[in-house]
């Protein structure tokens, strides 16, 4: 079962709206909440979801043409079948081969996120693809170019005109458009879904670790979205090459030093590298930190203070339930994969 929220678009009237759309026109998309899930914080009042603007933005995110020397995408390191991030390489990659100072995040369920990046940076999902497109080691490229380019290309202005009423191609509706494709990517049908809904049952070994997980991890990786959207230091020795102090580079607090974004758990065993900087290749290297290799400081998590001290048999019960997590569905559905047409 799932909640509707309707966003109905007829009559020249959006409901939950601020902007007039004819039906003729647009096509609305009907956002679904999971059951079990809280409500979304994403305000869709301001940009309602339509077939259109979804398509368009798919389009957007797939594109090359919005990186500076038209060989990046967003796909480039937000890949489908990884659950949206990149699994060939611990930091993230540029134009010209250049190379990141962080592992990208996962796109997952973003309608429910308050902000973004792994500090924090940004706080609207609408503005939030600036950051990639004009970082001097992803896409490097000026915003302003970015919308000169497409307002040169018939396609985009035709599409501009499916989606938004008008073929003049803005910042402002760019973001909106690339906004309504990701806060569609809704992950929410892995096994552990299924057995919530009581459609499935954990084996042994997977119900030992969810006990495990809900004991151990789920304060920071609250169900069901698995991540509780705070900033917390997980222990890790700091990478002297990178020296990323985290959530310090924005708020300048001491206070957040060495704090990061709690990620989303959810297909955690196809997002790998993990951790901000992609150190650990596998979700057993990932356990064994959190069990026994724990970097005190003073602003590490209070809930990290005490090792786990698992055993050999309770770290595979652990990773056996983290693998539930995995939704297929998800992943593989074409409706979010590089558009056809």
């Amino acid at each position: 079962m799932k909640i509707k929220i309707i966003y109905y678009l007829g009559l020249g009237i959006v409901f939950f709206g601020m902007v007039s759309f004819s039906k003729d026109y647009f096509t609305p998309i009907y956002f679904d909440i999971p059951k079990g899930f809280p409500k979304p914080t994403y305000d869709f009042k301001n940009n309602p979801l339509t077939e259109e603007g979804f398509e368009l933005g798919r389009k957007l995110f797939y594109d090359p043409m919005l990186s500076k020397d038209s060989t990046i995408s967003c796909a480039s390191c937000h890949l489908q079948q990884t659950g949206f991030t990149h699994v060939d390489h611990d930091l993230s990659h540029g134009i010209d081969g250049k190379i990141g100072t962080r592992n990208s995040l996962t796109l997952q369920n973003l309608a429910w996120s308050k902000t973004f990046m792994w500090d924090g940076g940004v706080n609207h999902l609408d503005v939030q693809s600036i950051a990639p497109i004009t970082s001097e080691v992803e896409m490097n490229e000026n915003f302003e170019n970015v919308i000169n380019k497409l307002n040169r290309n018939q396609e985009y202005k035709d599409l501009f005109q499916k989606a938004f009423g008008t073929k003049k191609i803005t910042g402002q509706l760019t973001l909106k458009a690339i906004s309504q494709f990701v806060v569609s990517l809704t992950t929410s049908n892995s096994k552990y879904d299924r057995v919530i809904r009581k459609e499935e049952k954990f084996t042994e070994m997977e119900q030992k670790g969810y006990d495990l997980f809900k004991q151990n991890c789920a304060s920071c990786h609250t169900e069901p979205l698995f991540t509780n959207h705070n900033f917390k230091n997980n222990g890790l020795q700091i990478d002297t090459t990178l020296n990323d102090f985290g959530r310090m580079k924005v708020t300048q607090n001491p206070k957040d030093s060495l704090l990061f974004k709690v990620p989303n758990l959810r297909n955690i065993e196809f997002t790998f590298p993990y951790m901000h900087d992609g150190r650990f290749k596998t979700l057993t290297e990932v356990v064994k930190h959190y069990n026994f290799r724990i970097q005190k400081s003073k602003t590490l998590s209070k809930e990290l203070e005490t090792p786990l001290n698992l055993s050999d048999n309770q770290r595979v019960e652990l990773v056996s339930f983290l693998k539930t997590l995995t939704d297929k569905e998800f992943l593989f559905n074409p409706k979010y994969g590089f558009p056809k047409k």
